[in-house]
């Protein structure tokens, strides 16, 4: 259900943010929870993966899209974040909850938690629903690079302009440590875990191998 009005809506590098309550909503929450540094993150990753994911032919709800942009890394803030779960989960119960409350349907507020939970995964996203490989395809592109060069430089100009990103690289690793440090355990079997094991000495990495070895099985 596409409820944006393109008229009103604001635009990005030919992008339109639909000018509806839950958009409007969804952006005051995500400013008041986040720094400035993830605040624009969210925001580019929405407008790179809406681009990538029109140019792949991708029908994509722009207000679930947008949610999922907004909401990816709520879970990597003090207001959202969680001792006891990945932070991909914080932001992905969120965005479900919102969702939920404004309206939208279980299956489409699914696929917005399935965009956030498994946006750290790599591929598996790209596989599924429009609505859920849109926010894998803004990530990559916004903290990778990855297929950067499938953004025009008129695009790649707007949106930076729009959502600067000083010092990006390091501002958005400093992020991820400080919403994962407290909870280590939740790192295994991510990326996650080269972030921490970058800013702690002290950090242990799980050993899936020693897992298998170690694990209560007799033989």
């Amino acid at each position: 259900m596409n409820t944006g009005n393109p008229v009103n809506a604001e635009t990005v590098a030919g992008i339109a943010v639909p000018d509806t309550r839950l958009v409007r909503e969804a952006t005051a929450l995500v400013r008041e929870a986040a720094d400035e540094t993830l605040f624009h993150h969210s925001r580019r990753v929405y407008f790179w993966g809406s681009l990538k994911a029109a140019a792949r032919g991708l029908e994509v709800d722009p207000e679930l899209a947008y949610v999922g942009g907004l909401f990816h890394d709520l879970g990597l803030t003090p207001s959202y974040a969680t001792r006891d779960r990945r932070f991909e989960l914080d932001g992905a119960e969120a965005a479900r909850a919102f969702l939920l409350d404004h309206g939208r349907s279980e299956r489409e507020a699914r696929d917005v938690w399935l965009a956030i939970a498994l946006h750290t995964t790599p591929e598996v996203p790209l596989r599924l629903s429009p609505e859920v490989a849109v926010v894998t395809l803004g990530v990559e592109t916004d903290v990778l690079g990855l297929g950067l060069a499938e953004i025009t430089d008129q695009q790649r100009t707007e949106v930076v302009a729009a959502h600067p990103r000083p010092d990006f690289k390091n501002r958005i690793l400093k992020a991820f440590y400080d919403g994962m440090s407290a909870r280590p355990d939740t790192t295994f079997g991510t990326m996650n875990d080269d972030v921490l094991a970058h800013f702690d000495p002290a950090f242990h990495r799980k050993d899936f191998v020693q897992l298998i070895r170690d694990n209560p099985w007799p033989e």
